[in-house]
C-alpha cells in the first residue's frame, strides 16, 4: 500500500507545481505521512486518517504564516496607479475647456488633464496625482515663465 502513497503525494507534488496556491503541497506531505504509517499496518481507515488529520494540520499550522507574506504585498501599486506621484513634462499644452492636453512620463505619453481644471503650458513639470480613466490627473510642480 505505501506505493500508492508514493504516488499520490508524487501527482500531489505535480498539481502544485502547476498551480499557484500553497495547499496541494500539504496534501502530499500528508501522503508521505500516510507512507510511513503504511509500513505499521496494513489498515486503510488508519493509513487514511492519518492522511487526513496531518493534511489539514499542517494547513492550518501554516496559514498564519502564509498570510504574512501575502498581506505585504497587497500595498503593492500596479498597472496605471503606479504612475501615481510620479513626476512628467507637459509635451502638449494642457487645455481643460477643451480636454486636450499630453504629459511625458517615465517615458510613455499621456493624455492628461490639469487637477481643479487649470490650463497648465507645454514645457512644466508636473506632478501626476490621480488618474481618472485613461487621463493622468496633474499638478505643476514649477511653471515655465514666458519672456515677451
Amino acid at each position: 500500500m505505501w506505493q500508492i502513497w508514493l504516488i499520490i503525494s508524487g501527482v500531489c507534488f505535480i498539481v502544485e507545481i502547476i498551480t499557484v496556491g500553497f495547499l496541494i503541497f500539504w496534501l502530499a506531505i500528508g501522503a508521505l505521512f500516510a507512507m510511513l504509517v503504511s509500513f505499521f499496518t496494513d489498515n486503510i481507515v488508519i493509513q487514511t486518517a492519518v492522511f487526513v488529520i496531518s493534511s489539514t494540520v499542517l494547513i492550518f499550522a501554516t496559514k498564519p504564516f502564509v498570510k504574512k507574506f501575502a498581506k505585504g504585498k497587497s500595498n503593492f501599486k500596479s498597472n496605471v496607479y503606479s504612475i501615481i506621484g510620479d513626476t512628467g513634462i507637459v509635451t502638449k499644452n494642457i487645455d481643460s475647456i477643451n480636454g486636450t492636453g499630453q504629459v511625458k512620463i517615465n517615458g510613455e505619453l499621456w493624455s492628461a488633464v490639469g487637477k481643479d481644471d487649470i490650463d497648465i503650458e507645454e514645457g512644466t513639470e508636473v506632478k501626476i496625482v490621480e488618474v481618472k480613466g485613461v487621463k493622468a490627473v496633474v499638478s505643476p510642480i514649477k511653471v515655465t515663465s514666458k519672456s515677451n
